[in-house]
């Protein structure tokens, strides 16, 4: 796990040492263990950060360059590299991961090796022969790339940071991001806060000549397939499907550093908790709450049933609003939810005795754990609303957290992303049925800002956090091999008839089972009252600090002038009459932060 970043082109810079050098301090948390960097030919230079996983020696170091003078710069971990290094006719000079994906880009090409590596990563590769570097980003996005590019230059890094430290890019901030960021919690790719800033897509690869000329190339995709049969051996996939878990949890194990986990108290990461404690004694196992409330209860359970090393963190309110502008700068953006500041306090905790934590992102859209919208399908019809609008705007109204009258009425800037978006999914959603739209709304655009998140507060302490639950193989398995009634089943079949009129918020987890697979093979693992409790996010408690947030929106909103003059009472009595009140606030002040943060000065030179 690591920084990457460089520039590639046929632009004429000067003090390129220095750019690069300013590039990488910028992104030392990510990579404290070693600094390196590898002029490619005038005006093109890779470097990295490292984070040594795989492989702890100098030899495995990067930038690499391979005997016939291809080079790559690469962030992650490719899992089952020891099985394509079988593959690969190579000369090995080290036991990295990273040598094996250099090998099989020279030796076999950029699709095969994306084709068969089963891992989280985003890598820059020079092809010396053609003279182009590729740009790379795993198939779901959990590892990020950004990058910059004009008629002579490409700027790319694992962070918005590196690249204005290159002094060859000014900040200027994308107002059409803010709506979008308001409405979904996160900016969908390519786009970002900054102008002329983008993501490569998760699942994409660009291949860029000397020219500055850009193809970008589509690798992986969710699967065509939806399983919506109605017969099926419940045991038997269940069998299948716990094989599958585990695969991804060990897979997620190799490591030449000590491994733990999030231990929040919930179902999905106490069943990954259960099962690497098989590879791992004395497993090291964290969660973060706060006196008002907390989940202690519940992962003390789990981790005395599997003897680990627990740690329980309690945080206070004033550490919390002092430590979001930090967390804010770490992530070049504002945050998605509130959340991302306990968790990079407990990553800053954990990293004293381990570097690899695995996170249980990705259980709840691979088997419908949103109870309210997972089941907006059956509402839909249920209440009758599929006389009056489209199920996208439907889903839409239910999923976005801003209402769009809230944007509407107090935003000064347009919202073009929301055009921009909502004309393709309602093209695509006429392709498949509801149910199917929800899922692949949630794998293509929700989970994408859970990765955001994990990446952000696990590197800023230097910590590599590993997502089993985002294994392509295992979607792929959901997506094809496990039937919908298995994903949300109905704990009745006869009760639908008394659900007329009503809708999730009434009867999900009281009439029905999200997720119900994965409890099913979890009662192997876990005590039934982790497993039969009702799902609970990450709470916290910001309406019980309501006057603290207050002050922050008064001081801080006065000027924001993205925000309607004269407007902002008004503002802050619409979102206190919504039932997230403190968070629809909180949200303002992350923009504002944000804003003051990037935007209020230069970064070329």
């Amino acid at each position: 796990m690591c920084g990457i970043c460089g520039i590639y082109g046929n632009a004429d810079i000067r003090q390129m040492d220095l750019r690069i050098q300013k590039m990488l301090d910028s992104m030392s948390h990510r990579g404290p263990d070693a600094k390196g960097y590898k002029v490619l030919k005038e005006g093109s230079i890779f470097g990295q950060r490292r984070l040594s996983i795989i492989d702890l020696a100098v030899r495995a170091n990067q930038p690499m360059e391979s005997r016939q003078g291809n080079v790559i710069t690469y962030n992650g971990e490719i899992y089952n590299y020891l099985e394509l290094k079988k593959e690969i006719a190579y000369s090995y000079k080290t036991t990295s991961d990273t040598e094996v994906l250099l090998a099989g880009m020279e030796s076999k090409g950029i699709d095969w090796t994306l084709s068969q590596s089963n891992g989280m990563f985003a890598f820059a590769y020079f092809d010396k022969k053609t003279d182009a570097i590729y740009l790379a980003r795993d198939r779901m996005g959990i590892k990020p790339l950004f990058y910059y590019i004009d008629h002579e230059k490409v700027i790319f890094a694992s962070e918005i940071k590196a690249i204005l430290n290159s002094g060859l890019v000014e900040a200027v901030l994308n107002e059409d991001a803010i709506d979008e960021y308001l409405g979904n919690r996160y900016v969908r790719a390519p786009y970002t806060f900054f102008v002329g800033i983008y993501q490569v897509l998760p699942g994409h690869y660009l291949k860029i000549n000397s020219n500055c000329e850009v193809e970008d190339i589509q690798y992986w995709e969710l699967p065509s397939e939806f399983n919506m049969e109605r017969e099926y051996d419940e045991a038997e996939i269940a069998e299948v499907f716990c094989d599958h878990v585990r695969k991804a949890i060990k897979r997620r194990m190799v490591s030449d550093v000590p491994v733990g986990t999030y231990l929040s108290g919930g179902i999905d990461s106490s069943l990954i908790t259960a099962i690497a404690s098989e590879y791992r004694t004395q497993l090291h196992t964290y969660i973060i709450g706060f006196r008002e409330c907390n989940e202690f209860k519940y992962a003390k359970m789990v981790a005395q049933r599997y003897e680990t090393c627990h740690h329980e963190i309690t945080m206070e309110m004033e550490d919390y609003f002092g430590m979001l502008e930090e967390v804010i700068q770490f992530k070049d953006a504002p945050l998605g939810v509130p959340n991302e500041v306990p968790l990079a306090k407990m990553s800053k905790e954990l990293k004293k005795n381990i570097t690899v934590v695995l996170s249980g992102e990705g259980a709840d859209e691979l088997l419908g754990g949103y109870g309210r919208i997972f089941r907006s399908p059956f509402d839909y019809k249920n209440l009758g609303i599929d006389r009056e609008k489209c199920f996208y705007d439907y889903l839409i109204d239910l999923y976005e957290y801003m209402p769009r009258k809230i944007r509407d009425a107090f935003l000064t800037t347009d919202h073009p992303l929301r055009e921009r978006y909502d004309g393709p999914l309602k093209k695509e959603f006429s392709f498949h049925g509801n149910e199917e739209n929800v899922f692949r709304f949630f794998h293509k655009y929700h989970v994408k800002g859970l990765l955001q998140r994990v990446d952000t507060t696990t590197m800023l302490a230097s910590v590599e956090a590993r997502v089993p639950f985002l294994d392509h193989t295992l979607i792929e398995f959901a997506y094809k091999g496990i039937p919908y009634d298995l994903k949300l089943k109905w704990k009745d079949g006869n009760c639908l008839e008394e659900l007329n009129g009503l809708d999730a918020s009434f009867y999900s987890e009281r009439k029905d089972t999200p997720k119900y697979l994965l409890r099913k093979v979890s009662y192997k693992y876990l005590p039934k009252e982790v497993i039969e409790r009702r799902k609970v996010g990450f709470p916290v408690p910001l309406d019980m600090w309501i006057d603290a947030l207050m002050r922050n929106v008064k001081e801080l909103l006065k000027e924001a002038y993205w925000i309607k003059r004269d407007k902002l009472d008004e503002l802050i009595l619409s979102c206190r009459e919504q039932p997230r009140a403190g968070q629809l606030l909180w949200m303002f002040v992350n923009i504002e932060l944000f804003r003051k943060k990037y935007f209020l000065k230069s970064w070329k030179y």
